[in-house]
């Protein structure tokens, strides 16, 4: 049993470093379509980033995970498992055909299938992360879109008298800074998703039974309820998992987040990494385990749409929002098979 756990345990951390891999569109794309930052450079600078989360982040979305979603009376070793696969394989599979879908949804997704799997309705905890969650899957675009149109609207005003040449000159450093918060955001939102998945599967019955008491490393992995702060440990290397998928970037997403959806101008990455990366430091102050991706991809929207509508390649949007659309239930029925197959070869 304790190998079993150790080996969920690093795959979660796998799962994080896909997560980072998958989603590091969202922290680079505008600040290379831009050529602000040369490609290198830019996955670089959102791991550093995504890492300095760490230090700046507190632990409530790490909490909803672990315990807000599903009843935590029914986890057990197969059952995280199979949700991690059930993600893992569904953002594999967005990753290769460059669609940029939620990482946290694939997660979320994952939980409720392998939940359904085991024990039917009465292993999803209904109640308020539900509904923050699914709600922000058409909030979170809403208002990245909002938030972006209206500080391009507001530069617009602010620099109206401006050459294109001077405002380039002043945003192309100021992408620094926005990129940056976005990558600290996307840090502090979707690490702690790992976090929480290693925390519920610490806080089993099954690994309970295995750590409680242990000396030596081993009582490092006796968590004694769902809902505590993550260990130290975990944290760090959740983040650590997170900054190299980063490194590593998924540029088949790059190219379609940054200029595929529409062109922009470092004055338009500004502002929609900025609305991006404010929409989603909010949401983790509230525990809300909200899609960076979605998010990000309203702010370009937005900040395209304040030159004409026509500026958005609403054809290529539309396919995005069926991803999203289809993430939760994809993912839930591929971690439902999961579990099935995870419990026939080793049922717990």
């Amino acid at each position: 049993m304790v190998t079993y756990i150790l080996a969920i345990v690093l795959v979660a951390f796998v799962f994080d470093f896909i997560n980072g891999f998958h989603d590091s569109a969202n922290s680079i794309a505008t600040i290379v379509g831009t050529r602000v930052l040369s490609p290198f450079a830019a996955v670089v600078w959102a791991a550093v980033f995504n890492f300095a989360a760490l230090f700046v982040s507190e632990a409530a979305v790490a909490k909803a995970v672990a315990s807000g979603f599903v009843d935590t009376s029914i986890v057990d070793p197969n059952l995280m498992f199979g949700a991690l696969l059930g993600a893992i394989v569904w953002n594999l599979i967005t990753w290769y055909y460059g669609i940029p879908s939620s990482s946290s949804h694939a997660l979320i997704g994952g939980l409720a299938g392998a939940a359904l799997a085991k024990a039917g309705l009465t292993g999803i905890t209904f109640g308020q992360k539900w509904i923050q969650t699914l709600s922000a899957i058409a909030l979170s675009p809403m208002l990245g879109a909002i938030m972006g149109f209206t500080l391009m609207v507001l530069v617009y005003n602010v620099f109206r008298r401006a050459t294109p040449h001077r405002v380039d000159r002043v945003f192309r450093p100021g992408q620094l800074l926005s990129s940056a918060l976005l990558s600290l955001a996307h840090g502090s939102n979707d690490a702690q998703k790992t976090m929480g998945i290693i925390v519920g599967l610490l806080a089993s019955s099954q690994a309970q039974a295995v750590f409680a008491g242990q000396e030596g490393w081993m009582r490092f992995f006796y968590v004694p309820d769902a809902k505590v702060v993550p260990p130290l440990w975990v944290e760090v290397m959740a983040y650590l998992a997170i900054s190299l998928g980063t490194l590593f970037g998924g540029w088949r997403i790059v190219h379609t987040m940054g200029s595929r959806i529409t062109r922009l101008r470092p004055v338009g990455g500004f502002a929609a990494e900025t609305g991006g990366g404010i929409i989603i430091l909010l949401a983790s102050q509230f525990g809300i385990p909200v899609s960076t991706t979605h998010t990000i991809t309203g702010s370009i929207v937005g900040v395209g749409a304040t030159n004409r509508l026509s500026a958005v390649r609403w054809g290529l949007a539309g396919r995005i929002v069926w991803a999203w659309v289809l993430t939760i239930p994809a993912s839930a029925i591929m971690a439902a098979l999961s579990f099935w197959l995870l419990n026939t070869l080793y049922p717990l």
